[in-house]
């Protein structure tokens, strides 16, 4: 399926996912990408997410930042100084001008070669990990697993500790401040973050972000179905001469993997995903054995001065 299938596409069809307890995810390709923030816009939208204060960055289109209480879809700007697609030179330079450094011009004169560079435009999103840190800490039960395999925090729940906010290894979850720009903001205080349209998919619908992207960089669908399409993805781009393409799903980690795919061009820290996120509660155990040991230890030492002296 395509984009050019109208709504046969799995990004426009209903579907059962909710009923039949079948995990989803997202599966975001970069490549196809075109930065026009449609994600953002109906995000915001559909769950009635606050504005995060119409700020000017000055730092290109980009003026969301980053993800936030009020922001659970973000598309980032980046500018990446090498070639990570084929690139023909400035204006369609021929390939025997690439090899000897020239570019061929508008008018047909030749130059030195442009320095390589990259536009890249990605959406980035809660991940939605297996082994989620966000609701191993979270004391009052406000997040929980849903039956599609998303990770939901009720608003209503949520008592604003801020323990999610530093349990997440990839810093999407975030409290809401109380205002933005001196207007008051609902919820302000709680935690917030992509509920991956929950609300939607038990009616059969498509999350909002997937179904308004133009160019359908952003996939919907079961998880096992999304992991396929993105490794052939991959050998596509390989095939393509593209730098180096890569599936981000960090299964052999503590977050045993994530429902937001990635298709990335090169190491995943330009896209600001960590290449081995941790979830906390995985160095728990040897916290507690350190714990047990050092206690034992004192205990010893203790009874050893007593019997000593």
């Amino acid at each position: 399926m395509s984009i050019g299938d109208g709504i046969a596409s799995p990004n426009q069809a209903r579907h059962d996912y909710a009923a039949r307890g079948v995990t989803v995810g997202f599966l975001t390709d970069p490549t196809v990408c075109i930065g026009c923030k449609a994600c953002e816009v109906a995000c915001k939208e559909w769950n009635g997410v606050p504005d995060d204060g119409f700020l000017f960055s000055g730092d290109s289109y980009d003026h969301t930042g980053q993800l936030s209480g009020s922001t659970w879809r973000h598309v980032k700007f980046l500018e990446v100084d090498q070639a990570l697609r084929p690139q023909q030179g400035y204006f369609g330079s021929p390939p025997e001008n690439e090899a000897a450094g020239l570019r061929t011009g508008r008018g047909g004169g030749e130059g030195p070669a442009e320095p390589p560079f990259t536009w890249l435009f990605v959406s980035d999103v809660c991940k939605h990990c297996e082994v989620a840190g966000c609701l191993e800490v979270c004391p009052t039960g406000a997040i929980l697993r849903t039956e599609v395999g998303t990770v939901y925090v009720q608003d209503d729940v949520c008592n604003g500790c801020g323990y999610c906010v530093v349990g997440c290894p990839f810093g999407v979850i975030d409290r809401r401040p109380s205002e933005v720009g001196g207007a008051p903001l609902p919820g302000a205080g709680g935690a917030f973050k992509c509920t991956f349209c929950y609300d939607r998919q038990s009616d059969g619908l498509v999350p909002a972000c997937a179904k308004v992207c133009p160019t359908e960089s952003i996939l919907f669908g079961p998880l096992d179905e999304l992991r396929e399409k993105g490794a052939a993805r991959v050998r596509e781009l390989e095939a393509k001469g593209y730098h180096r393409p890569a599936l981000y799903d960090p299964r052999e980690t503590s977050v045993r993997g994530v429902h937001a795919l990635f298709v990335l061009l090169g190491d995943p820290e330009p896209y600001g995903l960590p290449p081995r996120p941790e979830s906390p509660t995985a160095h728990l155990e040897s916290a507690w054995l350190s714990a047990f040991l050092c206690a034992v230890a004192a205990l010893a030492l203790t009874f050893g001065a007593f019997a000593i002296f």
